[in-house]
């Protein structure tokens, strides 16, 4: 039996599997910070999909903590109702769930939580919610340090209360325990900064603060064990202070690396395609070998065999997938069955999209965040179904609806993919670099989980020159994508193949969002129509992704989920 799918223990819990999805913002929560049913339904997937530990995400134990706009609460107890009734929905499912608790620090602004932000010190902090800007914060006083410590408790007490089996503390990636644990961050002089045992105070108080408030309740420590910019902190305090975490009660070590100002844009704390897998399972190994608890690893562990291993040998008893259960919420159920799951292309539009005040969207999942959108899903049934175009609209529709249908994929070329052939040879995608190998693993899954389903391929098949090829099926699925006007496709799609989008003298022209929005979007046209009248009076034709409206690629693939499951073209 996998490893992945057998129980273990975090404290007095056990948990179904070794799969914990980490705490990440998705802006579900209402204005005020209350439980939504869009929240409820966000994790309610997931949970279905078979994650063992369900971790809500970051809630500030303190309303100057809040660092983003609609951002969970749980520093009152009005807080306590909307997140009962989210446990409970996460127990009925056969999860259990934590909570992290976390606290904006510097890392916020005096429009978001209210006042005016505070810090261990009164310097300068870069916030990225909505815009990007610099504020200075007040430096705390040890009554601040001593209140912040207490709410800490206070909010694992109203946890407790609320459900949650488990307490995550947020000690990394430059909030405010995190910036209490750096020499850059933390100028101080009391015995709150300075020696790394004095910066360390704050957080293992907090830990043990926690720990006494609520006896007997499980507590994770997260912490960024390498901060990865030079005036922060390294991996040999990081590791330090994850052992004092151990030795002062925390009964499970979360470990992360990365910093807000590790840049750019503290995309290091986030892998996106550009770093490899399993970015951080080092230091998780190197963790593992000194402690005698769990550790929970993370940073791009979405491959099934990957994330395996990493338990087999040793070097975690739990991995956490972030980003990849928000691309693939059924990624353990598939697991279980033996399937392919949708892979995350770990472009972080989920996270650019948070960033700029969106609630949370994947490219490859149209339903994450829409959940309660797609609750009343009425796909096609017993159909016979053609779908034009192996790109990945077509391959998403064809994915969605093979279960209870006959499907067949047309495709001209000798290969699928689609534009996403020549998404990884540009510079940049959705504002990371693009690599070649996220694009082409996530074709091949697709390509995996539509043929488990028994989809038919036929490859080299034009069918604007053999429509009868069309006549036995119910339905017809456009799905030929976008054409480039003025004869710029051969040579778009020439200059691509030779990386010119990454040559030093073009690689700034192909990076500037002006000439990538023309180029990518404006300077094609939509080729649906032409082949809408292939299809007789008798078939149900739709039309999605970029054969309906050129765009990006998150719309694309969403008009596929909308097509597919809401039978909405």
């Amino acid at each position: 039996m996998n490893i992945l799918l057998t129980p273990a223990r975090i404290g007095s819990v056990e948990i179904r599997n070794r799969i914990v999805m980490p705490p990440m913002t998705t802006r579900l929560a209402d204005d005020e910070g209350f439980v939504t049913d869009d929240s409820v339904n966000y994790y309610m997937a997931r949970v279905r999909g078979g994650v063992g530990l369900i971790t809500v995400e970051m809630a500030s134990p303190t309303r100057v903590g809040r660092h983003r706009f609609r951002e969970l609460g749980i520093y009152d107890d009005r807080f306590i109702p909307g997140l009962l009734k989210l446990t409970r929905e996460i127990h009925a499912g056969g999860a259990k769930c934590s909570i992290q608790l976390g606290h904006g620090g510097g890392h916020t602004r005096f429009d978001i939580c209210g006042e005016t932000p505070v810090a261990p010190s009164a310097i300068p902090h870069p916030v990225f919610e909505v815009t990007n800007q610099t504020i200075v914060p007040r430096a705390m006083s040890p009554l601040d340090i001593r209140q912040t410590i207490d709410a800490y408790a206070a909010a694992a007490v109203r946890a407790r209360k609320a459900g949650f089996d488990v307490v995550e503390i947020h000690a990394a990636h430059g909030y405010l325990i995190s910036q209490f644990l750096n020499s850059f961050e933390n100028r101080r002089t009391d015995e709150y900064g300075g020696p790394l045992e004095h910066r360390a105070r704050m957080g293992l108080e907090v830990l043990r603060a926690v720990k006494a408030a609520v006896p007997g309740m499980p507590v994770i420590f997260r912490i960024s064990v390498d901060d990865y910019f030079p005036e922060g902190l390294q991996y040999a305090e990081g590791k330090q202070v994850a052992l004092w975490a151990a030795e002062a009660g925390a009964d499970a070590l979360h470990i992360a690396a990365g910093h807000y100002r590790s840049l750019p844009s503290g995309a290091r704390m986030i892998p996106p395609m550009e770093y490899p897998d399993a970015t951080f399972l080092t230091y998780a190994d190197l963790i593992k070998r000194e402690v005698n608890m769990p550790v929970i690893a993370v940073g791009r562990l979405g491959d099934p065999d990957q994330a395996e291993q990493a338990v087999a040998t040793g070097k975690a008893d739990f991995v956490a997938l972030g980003r990849t259960s928000i691309a693939e919420p059924e990624w353990v159920a598939k697991l279980e069955r033996g399937e392919p799951q949708r892979r995350c292309l770990a472009c972080n539009t989920c996270i650019n999209e948070m960033r700029g005040g969106s609630q949370l969207r994947c490219v490859v999942n149209g339903a994450a965040g829409q959940e309660t959108r797609f609750a009343k899903a009425t796909p096609p049934r017993a159909e016979k179904i053609a779908v034009i175009g192996a790109g990945p609209a077509g391959l998403t529709y064809a994915a969605l609806v093979a279960q209870h249908n006959q499907v067949t994929i047309f495709e001209r070329d000798a290969a699928p993919g689609g534009s996403f052939r020549y998404a990884g040879k540009a510079p940049l995608f959705q504002d990371v670099a693009a690599r070649n190998h996220s694009f082409e693993r996530y074709i091949r899954g697709q390509v995996a989980a539509c043929n488990a389903k028994g989809v038919t391929f036929k490859y080299n098949t034009d069918v604007a020159k053999s429509p009868v090829l069309l006549a036995p099926f119910d339905r017809i699925v456009i799905a030929t994508g976008a054409a480039y006007r003025f004869g710029l496709g051969r040579l778009a799609f020439l200059l691509l193949e030779m990386g010119a989008g990454r040559w030093p003298g073009l690689a700034q022209v192909f990076s500037n969002p002006k000439f990538r929005d023309w180029f990518y979007h404006r300077a094609r046209t939509a080729t649906g129509d032409a082949f809408k009248a292939l299809a007789k009076p008798n078939q149900t034709v739709m039309v999605i992704g970029d054969a309906r409206t050129p765009g990006k690629s998150r719309p694309a693939i969403e008009s596929a989920f909308e097509a597919a499951l809401l039978n909405r073209s």
